[in-house]
């Protein structure tokens, strides 16, 4: 009996040793190395204050961590790198209660804990540092003040080369981090965060070409599903092409129907018509081209995705371009021109006025051109109307509070947020938002239509929120872009700019905004009919609904 027991045991720590000896993958060693070093970036004192050149530090680290081939040679080369970082005092702020609510779904150091990757004496080294992380002023990171989000600071890398491994790993590394740790929005991402870091590693060890690295960039910033992130470079220009058609279009049903002309007399010399129904391009669909190029096109939701499509439909190196179409219910095919942006001779856009009396005596105000210096005066020239309908398919220009003191009674909170706190990275405090409304007696005593659709970003979105609290509102349309919340700036390592939604937005229930877009009453979308009829259907469907 004590001799199987024995056996038992012996085999037990034989499969032990057998999994502590197994190999790791060159992906789990690149992944795990980019996971601490952002870590110990954000979190240990000392790397936390800029006391270490980081990135001379990581690519000091890179070979050592190539040549290790176990758990346990892994752990003893980041032992000794953290032990090399000087000492962690005890941290008693760190220890305390918090008083702050936290938001939490972001929040993931489980994989500190791996016993799979790390022995338990480099778990145990990492526990620490989080129990004892960095508090006050950051050498990397700080919050803005102006926008709520962050900053990030003292990155620029000067002279980059994108042929060289170790800088195109810098460049994965920092922005991953940042992402994962000053995020709000994480924990929505299709595919998991860590499973980006992975599947993105092969793409920025061994890009074949500069485009190749370019286009690893844009598939990373891609896959945090935010309408606001997005990247342009010369190399990005150049694989869309440069050369545009001369129309706008829109895309319904997987069919690219023309709305309107950049440049009318191009658009004439090729025939091409408002309402034309444009099915293949270069003898391939709509739908193949989106879906082929759908990883390099930014946006928080499908509608949003297809809207910001315009460059990867019709855009090409070649000026022309074949095109299948439907036109008064037959299939036509011919070779049309593409241009030059600049050829296009746009014309100036010009103001038509913010606002105008439709029929039945309801007013119409389009809140892309009203200015905060003349809501007083459309409001009292709409104060008889039976009904406003706010056309927000735009860009506001800050004038929600304004239009709220005349159609919300009383003061109204319209949402919370959660800005990260940077004291403990990778969680964001909640924040009750402020009041929008009147004091006093409601001032406008007519129905309230708001019109949105997947234009309807960002300041749009907050603003729809802030006049939703009015008395008499209805919000109409189709799902807006789901990009609420102020915009932080991530530069990359080469130099290219991004963006990201940098303070997370909520109803004051609580409901996400961020991906869904803001909620809905009444839910009108455009039709292939209805743009060759010369119809604004949400329109008609708002002023039916205010007659009612």
């Amino acid at each position: 009996m004590k001799r199987s027991i024995l056996t038992f045991f012996g085999l037990i720590i034989c499969l032990n040793i057998a999994i502590a000896q197994q190999p790791i993958s060159e992906t789990e060693k690149i992944a795990i190395t980019a996971k601490i070093w952002g870590f110990l970036k954000y979190y240990h004192p000392n790397v936390a204050a800029g006391k270490f050149n980081w990135d001379e530090e990581l690519f000091n680290l890179l070979p050592s961590v190539k040549i290790a081939t176990t758990k346990e040679d892994l752990s003893i080369v980041y032992i000794e790198w953290i032990e090399g970082l000087g000492q962690v005092k005890h941290c008693k702020k760190c220890q305390s209660e918090s008083n702050y609510d936290y938001f939490e779904k972001n929040f993931n150091l489980s994989w500190i804990r791996s016993t799979k990757l790390f022995t338990s004496e480099l778990s145990k080294k990492l526990i620490f540092i989080e129990q004892n992380r960095m508090q006050g002023k950051k050498y990397y990171v700080y919050a803005d003040k102006n926008i709520g989000g962050i900053k990030i600071s003292n990155e620029v890398y000067k002279d980059f080369d994108w042929t060289n491994e170790n800088l195109r790993l810098l460049t994965l590394f920092r922005y991953w981090n940042i992402i994962e740790y000053f995020f709000p929005y994480k924990y929505q991402t299709d595919i998991e965060w860590n499973e980006v870091l992975n599947q993105m590693i092969p793409k920025f060890s061994n890009p074949k070409t500069e485009l190749d690295f370019h286009l690893a960039m844009l598939e990373l910033i891609v896959n945090i599903d935010d309408s606001h992130a997005g990247l342009y470079t010369g190399q990005i220009s150049q694989f869309f092409g440069k050369y545009w058609i001369p129309t706008s279009f829109e895309i319904i049903d997987n069919k690219a129907i023309i709305t309107g002309f950049y440049n009318e007399d191009l658009a004439r010399k090729d025939d091409l018509k408002i309402g034309d129904i444009i099915t293949k391009v270069d003898n391939h669909t709509i739908e193949s081209i989106f879906n082929n190029k759908q990883k390099y096109i930014n946006g928080s939701n499908r509608p949003r995705k297809i809207y910001n499509s315009f460059y990867a439909i019709f855009n090409g190196s070649t000026d022309s371009i074949s095109i299948e179409f439907i036109r008064n219910n037959h299939t036509h095919t011919k070779l049309i021109s593409r241009y030059l942006y600049e050829d296009l001779l746009l014309p100036k856009k010009t103001n038509k006025g913010s606002f105008k009396i439709l029929e039945d005596n309801i007013g119409y105000v389009n809140m892309g051109v009203l200015s905060v210096k003349d809501v007083s005066k459309v409001m009292e020239a709409l104060k008889e109307t039976k009904a406003i309908v706010f056309d927000i398919r735009n860009y506001p220009q800050g004038t929600l509070y304004s239009v709220a003191n005349y159609i919300t009674s009383g003061k109204k909170h319209f949402y919370k947020a959660i800005y990260p706190d940077l004291n403990y990275p990778g969680k964001f405090i909640w924040r009750n938002g402020t009041t929008c409304g009147n004091r006093g007696k409601l001032k406008y005593k007519g129905k309230v239509a708001l019109l949105v659709n997947e234009k309807s970003q960002s300041h749009a979105e907050f603003s729809i929120m802030c006049l939703q609290t009015g008395d008499n509102v209805i919000t109409i349309g189709s799902q807006t872009s789901g990009a609420d919340g102020n915009t932080s700036v991530i530069e990359m390592t080469g130099g290219a700019k991004t963006l990201m939604t940098g303070i997370g937005i909520f109803y004051p229930d609580e409901t996400e905004t961020q991906r869904r877009g803001i909620k809905i009453d009444v839910v009108v979308k455009r039709t292939i009919q209805g743009i060759q009829e010369g119809k604004d259907e949400v329109l008609e469907r708002a002023i039916e609904l205010v007659k009612m």
